[in-house]
């Protein structure tokens, strides 16, 4: 495979869990990656740690909640590979799990400003981008969550900014068809990484008891998305759903 046909992706939020580990399957299945968070030293040593160099990946610090910082990422992108073919949308928070009532404006605008606003504007760059290039079209792969279909206790910002990336991601896929461009999200439960310690933990159910959850190996969540980005932009996974087979998803309460 010659440099012009090495595929390029971009992952948002990969200095850490998710990201990273997506970063790592992408890298492994033969594309070029840029990778993209806040901290640029935890950007740098994720390339190192997933076997990355500066021929195949490139580190770049923005706050996907920013429209400048955004076009800046893209900019950067361009000048570095010419061209996008996937972009995993996976940046995002949470808020304290507090009653509804006593959370701020500051803070469920926060988590709708990295989970959803930062998908919306990381999308619409890569589709500028994916209507001027040639070979015309590309994929986003969104990062949903179990919660894009039920609630966790005292969730209600990361909640909501979840079912709206369903909206989002259907939007992007009708949209995008014209042009050769394609959407899917993955809805991920409990896979092992920082985020998800309190579940080992345990952390409050529907019944207001306290249990330790299940979580599963990050691994297999990197190389679901790389299943997703590999295939031909002919054929889509709309949405997909990985977790912990033993989590308490399924089922009432």
């Amino acid at each position: 495979m010659n440099a012009s046909q090495i595929k390029v992706a971009l992952v948002t939020g990969a200095g850490t869990g998710i990201g990273k580990a997506a970063a790592k399957a992408l890298l492994k299945g033969g594309f070029n990656i840029v990778l993209t968070g806040r901290n640029l030293e935890r950007l740098q040593k994720a390339i190192t740690d997933i076997g990355g160099n500066e021929s195949n990946c490139l580190a770049v610090a923005c706050d996907v909640g920013k429209p400048e910082d955004v076009k800046a990422l893209f900019a950067a992108l361009k000048t570095k590979f010419g061209r996008i073919d996937v972009l995993f949308n996976n940046a995002g928070m949470g808020a304290p799990a507090i009653p509804m009532e006593d959370l701020t404006y500051e803070q469920f605008m926060n988590v709708v400003n990295a989970n959803l606003c930062g998908a919306f504007l990381c999308s619409q760059e890569a589709i500028r981008m994916m209507k001027a290039q040639t070979p015309q079209g590309g994929r986003i792969i969104n990062n949903g969550s179990i919660s894009a279909h039920a609630p966790r206790p005292m969730s209600a910002p990361y909640t909501s900014t979840k079912h709206a990336i369903s909206g989002l991601t259907k939007t992007i896929a009708l949209d995008g068809r014209p042009f050769n461009i394609t959407c899917g999200q993955i809805d991920i439960g409990n896979a092992a990484t920082e985020m998800t310690e309190r579940m080992a933990n345990g952390i409050l159910q529907a019944d207001q008891s306290i249990k330790v959850e299940p979580r599963m190996d990050v691994t297999h969540v990197g190389e679901a998305v790389l299943h997703m980005a590999q295939l031909p932009l002919e054929s889509n996974i709309l949405s997909m759903t990985i977790m912990a087979t033993k989590m308490p998803f399924v089922g009432r309460g």
